[in-house]
């Protein structure tokens, strides 16, 4: 027997593929460039508790591309028009790495429908050396043909086993070619350091302790917000969902178990 597979409409010409599971207080997960929902496989046992939200991003995964030039800002938006058509009022909201750019935007320009926000392996800008290399590298691959090339080395490096390689290289694959160059792009240029103090909602950072090109980060995330909170993973590298995921998933309930307590 074969699922349905859950697909919405949140533009004209844009429809997103998603899964939603669970119920209580939502929790969104969004992706980095080209990885999709797939990414985030050993998170779905966070709906024993929450309702949990993975989609893949325009472009992405199972998602189509649209036909406008492709903005962080409209990345953002479109996450806002997919939690209005699954009636979300409200959502801790989960950016993986560069997936992180999206996140902070969606918080910082939607803080009424953003719970919390938090950040695993997250920037506010590329203004380190290795991370301007990788960056560099992404998008020159990206931009010369090279999709199956970072599908392979990516999923590889964060599959714990072949499964979780297969799935989450069979959802790289897919994605469109230009997108994936223009995300790389975009998330480079990222910058939301000089409007990080507008931050309405608690901030959870979350580092593999061994990912040292990123940890430099964690402070310049604190200097700007008030109400930050890092952990770092002992052992841990950049990959923590799939390669760490019983720490991460008892991180992220601890953290909506704080948040709710507050609202109580």
């Amino acid at each position: 027997m074969f699922r349905k597979v859950p697909f919405i409409k949140i533009r004209r010409n844009v429809t997103l593929h998603y899964e939603l599971k669970g119920s209580g207080h939502p929790i969104v997960f969004i992706h980095p460039t080209g990885m999709g929902l797939k990414t985030f496989s050993y998170q779905e046992v966070l709906s024993n508790t929450s309702k949990v939200l993975t989609y893949d991003m325009r472009g992405n995964g199972l998602s189509n591309s649209g036909s406008v030039p492709v903005t962080i800002s409209l990345l953002a938006e479109d996450l806002l028009y997919l939690l209005d058509g699954l009636g979300i009022q409200r959502a801790v909201v989960v950016g993986y790495s560069n997936g992180g750019a999206i996140a902070q935007e969606f918080a910082l320009a939607y803080p009424d429908r953003t719970r919390g926000l938090v950040l695993i392996g997250g920037f506010p800008e590329v203004n380190t050396e290795l991370l301007k290399m990788e960056f560099l590298l992404g998008i020159s691959i990206s931009g010369f043909g090279g999709l199956p090339l970072l599908a392979a080395g990516i999923s590889k490096a964060h599959a714990p086993n072949e499964k979780i390689f297969s799935s989450l290289y069979d959802s790289f694959i897919r994605t469109d070619p230009y997108i994936l160059h223009q995300m790389y792009k975009k998330t480079f240029h990222y910058k939301s350091t000089d409007r990080l103090h507008t931050l309405a909602c608690p901030l959870l950072l979350v580092y593999g302790a061994k990912d040292h090109y990123i940890h430099s980060y964690d402070s310049l995330f604190k200097m700007h917000v008030k109400n930050t909170v890092s952990v770092y993973i002992s052992g841990a590298k950049h990959e923590v969902p799939t390669k760490n995921p019983a720490e991460l998933n008892a991180i992220l309930r601890r953290f909506m178990e704080k948040l709710e307590q507050q609202v109580k």
